[in-house]
């Protein structure tokens, strides 16, 4: 066990253990928090239209904002926005305690903005502190450290968080989500984010000061402007902007079906939520895993992910058994584990660390703003759709996307191929 421990934590740079811990405390609480808060939306009104407000109130606050945060972490300390996002967002989720009936809903609805507005902050900010403590070489091992971490936060802070729901009530429950953020702004109190990439060697590299005049033009000329910079001169920043912008259109109709398909199709109640989301916590564990033997074609594994991820979904659409839907949890959520850690290496990799903040940025507001309007329409669509059309047409569109995606960059490739400019490796 100590022989896994060392293995786990072995060259992690200074500063992110405590940047991780923070992480996934904060992470367990809020899990905590919205277990039973669709719980309770569910118990109260029975309606998938209710969940997927509930849920889409939770991720417009990313349109707005999230550039707010690539913004102020290219001009404040990092870990001060940090802690100041995790102490705001102590009383207001203290404030879920007063929900008791439908006539309280509008509460659940105003409180979860507040904090959903503070996740899209912290978000990009938290983000793009990775390569400040990290060397190029390590980025994709920290990256799928990630994907451990959200892997941890959904075993822990979804099936728990649903076992406390049922029997402790969702009070307890909200109250652990308001200690977490007090928790985790402690942690992060004791550490230090440098402002500047650095090396390995513990210099700015030439590349990246060379860079430095295009990124002041790129922070003049907007966030759009900023954007189209970086991703001109990479192919496969494109690749990786056009899967965060359409993804998410597709993605809020699983997000929402996950407590749809455990309280209405297989009648598993608050236990069901917290199995389903315990069991994409395994599969994100065991992505880390899988993602360490990953050393090259990291763009081709994220496809190769959003492909099979579409599949399982459309499998798990036509499911009949509750261990079988939980078992395929796992296995799509290894697959999107892999692909979030590739893409995510592949922006620190491509992208000039002073844009990072505004890219993260960027397309967390995209994003989100997607990922919410995605799943207001599934709660529309399940007053006319059966929950399982809707989870076959959203895998079908899953694997869609990873061809178009593929086929993009192949088109491409072969086009600059028979030019004299070379693209960058991936």
């Amino acid at each position: 066990m100590s022989t896994n421990a060392v293995r786990l934590t072995d060259r992690l740079p200074k500063g992110y253990p405590r940047l991780f811990a923070a992480g996934l405390i904060n992470g367990i609480g809020d899990r905590f928090s919205s277990v039973a808060m669709l719980a309770l939306v569910l118990q109260i009104t029975g309606s998938g239209m209710a969940v997927g407000i509930s849920l889409g109130v939770r991720v417009l606050p990313f349109l707005f904002m999230a550039p707010l945060g690539g913004l102020l972490a290219g001009r404040l300390p990092r870990r001060s926005i940090m802690i100041a996002v995790d102490l705001i967002r102590v009383p207001v989720a203290v404030s879920f305690l007063w929900i008791d009936g439908e006539s309280m809903l509008w509460l659940l609805y105003a409180g979860s903005f507040i904090p959903a507005a503070g996740e899209a902050v912290y978000s990009p900010v938290r983000k793009s502190s990775i390569p400040l403590l990290a060397d190029s070489g390590s980025l994709h091992r920290i990256n799928s450290l990630e994907q451990l971490m959200n892997g941890c936060v959904l075993i822990l802070g979804a099936f728990i968080g649903g076992i406390v729901s049922l029997w402790l009530g969702p009070e307890a429950a909200f109250m652990v989500n308001a200690a977490s953020f007090l928790i985790a702004a402690l942690l992060l109190w004791g550490m230090a984010i440098p402002q500047t990439a650095v090396s390995a060697a513990g210099r700015i590299t030439q590349e990246k000061a060379a860079n430095e005049p295009a990124i002041r033009t790129g922070h003049r000329k907007g966030q759009l402007q900023t954007l189209k910079y970086a991703a001109g001169g990479s192919l496969i920043l494109q690749i990786i902007i056009g899967y965060e912008l359409i993804v998410p259109v597709l993605n809020g109709w699983d997000n929402v079906l996950i407590s749809v398909y455990a309280v209405q199709v297989f009648h598993a109640g608050d236990f069901g939520v917290g199995a389903f989301y315990a069991a994409l916590g395994i599969g994100l564990s065991l992505s880390f895993f899988a993602g360490r033997l990953l050393k090259k074609r990291l763009l081709t594994a994220a496809l190769a992910g959003l492909m099979t991820e579409g599949i399982l979904l459309m499998v798990l659409s036509g499911s009949s058994s509750f261990a079988a839907a939980c078992l395929l949890y796992v296995l799509l959520s290894v697959s999107g584990g892999i692909s979030s850690a590739c893409l995510d290496t592949l922006v620190m990799r491509e992208a000039p660390p002073a844009l990072q903040p505004l890219i993260f940025g960027f397309l967390s507001a995209a994003g989100g703003l997607l990922l919410g309007v995605s799943m207001l329409s599934a709660g529309w669509l399940l007053e006319y759709i059966d929950p399982r059309t809707l989870g076959f047409a959203g895998g079908a569109g899953f694997a869609g996307v990873s061809l178009l995606l593929g086929s993009y960059y192949l088109l491409r490739r072969s086009a600059v191929r028979r030019t004299p400019e070379k693209l960058p490796h991936h």
